[in-house]
């Protein structure tokens, strides 16, 4: 599972081969520049799944639910979520949480909406963990989170979602319930990966996280390239000839520089190639 915001995204993520795509709540940060997830709303959510949902993805598209939108009660919940399926095309959401949303997730499953869970690392709580930190290394916070995964299973979620905990912790989750689980930050036990497409594509700024591979550097060569058109740009090399149109026929040219000759006191355009009877191009 990769993350996409956008058309385009969806498109190269599919194209890519991937399973699931996932409109995160991270576009808070990567695309949105948010210093938390918890700035993002839910009509943001429905206008960037719906974005990635006109790529047309064979890929599941799961819409992440944002912060206060699943929190206050069930049938507000499940509106929520219908919102993110009708308007934005999600195909599933994604909730953060342990036992406390399970009354939550069985509201959204009763109207067939499948949901993804989501404990470990969640940043929508960040100001109660006291900051982004590996959960889950204690052994009573691992029992914890244990006890949160069964109770997320038996509650109907179809995957789930471990971020930021020990790799052990997340292949005995793995273990011990029914539902895929998918990794991030949680090592290679897990059934699954997820990654921000941004964190692996090298297209963000500032500090990678630790478990970020990067299988380009796209941010670099992007820079690079607009660095180039501004250069050609100021000296006058773009655009060249053969970016440029052109007359169709030759006596519309001549008509044309007659027009420009006489308010340019006698200089006329020069016609730099033979474009009589070519088409536009």
């Amino acid at each position: 599972m990769v993350t996409a915001y956008d058309y385009p995204g969806g498109k190269v993520a599919d194209r890519a081969g991937v399973d699931m795509i996932l409109v995160g709540d991270s576009v808070a940060n990567v695309v949105l520049g948010y210093e938390t997830t918890n700035e993002v709303t839910l009509e943001d959510m429905i206008h960037h799944t719906a974005a990635v949902a006109r790529s047309r993805p064979k890929a599941l598209l799961v819409g992440d639910m944002p912060w206060m939108s699943f929190h206050v009660n069930p049938d507000e919940t499940l509106r929520n979520a219908a919102r993110l399926v009708r308007e934005g095309g999600a195909e599933a959401v994604k909730l953060e949480g342990g036992a406390e949303r399970t009354e939550m997730i069985r509201k959204i499953r009763s109207a067939e909406i499948p949901v993804m869970g989501h404990i470990g690392l969640t940043p929508q709580s960040v100001h109660s963990m006291g900051g982004y930190k590996v959960m889950g290394r204690s052994i009573e916070d691992a029992r914890r989170l244990i006890s949160d995964a069964r109770a997320l299973d038996e509650a109907g979620v179809f995957a789930l979602v471990l971020e930021g905990v020990p790799a052990v912790l997340a292949q005995v989750i793995t273990r011990q319930v029914s539902m895929p689980t998918i990794g991030i930050g949680a090592g290679s036990h897990t059934d699954g990966q997820v990654l921000v497409m941004h964190d692996l594509l090298g297209y963000n700024f500032g500090r990678y996280p630790k478990f970020v591979r990067r299988y380009a550097a796209l941010a670099d060569t992007a820079i690079a390239a607009l660095g180039g058109w501004v250069e050609d740009v100021r000296t006058g090399a773009f655009p060249n000839e053969g970016e440029s149109y052109h007359m169709i026929e030759e006596a519309d040219f001549q008509l044309l520089a007659e027009q420009v000759r006489s308010v340019n006191g006698g200089a006329a355009p020069a016609r730099t190639r033979q474009t009589s009877g070519a088409h536009l191009s």
